[in-house]
């Protein structure tokens, strides 16, 4: 039953990623409605305290990828940030010269300039990536013409996870997860950019083309989508810890709330929870919606893979150098 819904849900995964490409290649437009006349010109302001106007300053002749999130959300914005904080390692020196990021804060009663700037340099934010809060009407405005706007009081976590790319002067725009593969986004990106500019839009490499994720287990594959934007396995501290070993100097209780509850532990004050949270620039490990079933595969894969990577012991008399090559 379960290899069952395995390639269900692979299944399903191929035909979204198929018709979103599907609606990539459209062409494009001349004379496209979706510009001055559609979109506010309303003013926002920066993490650095910059008054600019939506249309005018962020969109207009541009790429873009646009968000909605705020910076104290306990479930999928920090891991949206973190993924969008991988695209953008990706695509390198093209930020902020082909492509701009914009992450608006739909709370800017707390989302001050200084808050925001604070929570993108937990991230590691460069240039081309701006963080964005203004009146509160303006924002919801901005929302609903971009067809991310969500009623709050719907869920939890007040908006959907789900980000826009624009290419505004072909016209071309289309909604997608913000929490999808970095390989993915970078590519849809890449290919967002090169509208109209055909030469360049042949010369790269296609999304088929690269190398395939190899996940081996339903662990690995909750890992590699949930985790990986903030943890490594044995490669040292990213926005997160690293995670090698973590399943033996931790509480497998206390394991498993943290990967399912972490806002729990932190509420209650628990000691280690908020050591963590200090350590790591108070970035909250989002809560990732993850049941029973799918938190013990998740620790099962850390423990797996902790084991696969431990150097293994010499025995007792032989010197190091003589233990077998793993």
């Amino acid at each position: 039953m379960q290899r069952k819904h395995w390639i269900i849900v692979t299944a399903a995964a191929s035909l979204l990623t198929i018709a979103s490409m599907l609606f990539f290649f459209q062409p494009a437009f001349a004379g496209s409605r979706w510009g001055a006349d559609y979109f506010p010109n309303v003013p926002l302001t920066t993490q650095d305290g910059t008054t600019v106007h939506f249309y005018d300053d962020l969109l207009k002749g541009k790429t873009v990828v646009i968000e909605l999130f705020y910076t104290h959300c306990v479930d999928s914005c920090p891991l949206e940030t973190a993924r969008l904080a991988q695209v953008q390692k990706m695509l390198g020196d093209r930020m902020g010269k082909d492509v701009f990021f914009y992450s608006i804060s739909i709370d800017p009663k707390m989302d001050t300039p200084q808050a925001l700037k604070e929570y993108a340099e937990k991230y590691h934010v460069g240039p081309g990536w701006l963080f964005l809060t203004g009146k509160k009407e303006d924002i919801d405005i901005v929302a609903r013409k971009l067809g991310l706007y969500f009623d709050p009081d719907l869920n939890r976590d007040g908006h959907t996870v789900d980000l826009m790319l624009g290419n505004e002067p072909s016209g071309q725009w289309m909604k997608n997860s913000a929490t999808d593969n970095a390989r993915f986004l970078t590519v849809l990106i890449n290919q967002y950019m090169n509208i109209g500019r055909k030469q360049e839009a042949t010369a790269g490499k296609s999304y088929a083309e690269s190398p395939a994720l190899k996940l081996h287990s339903k662990g690995h594959y909750l890992f590699a989508t949930r985790c990986a934007a903030c943890h490594t396995i044995g490669h040292g501290d990213s926005i997160g810890p690293d995670l090698l070993g973590i399943t033996s100097v931790r509480d497998r209780n206390w394991l498993t709330r943290m990967v399912s509850v972490p806002e729990e532990l932190l509420a209650e004050k628990d000691p280690l929870a908020t050591a963590l949270f200090q350590k790591y620039k108070q970035v909250r490990m989002p809560n990732l919606g993850l049941d029973n079933e799918a938190t013990d595969q998740v620790i099962s894969f850390l423990e797996a893979q902790s084991a696969a990577l431990a150097p293994e012991p010499v025995a007792v008399g032989r010197k190091p150098e003589q233990a077998q090559p793993r």
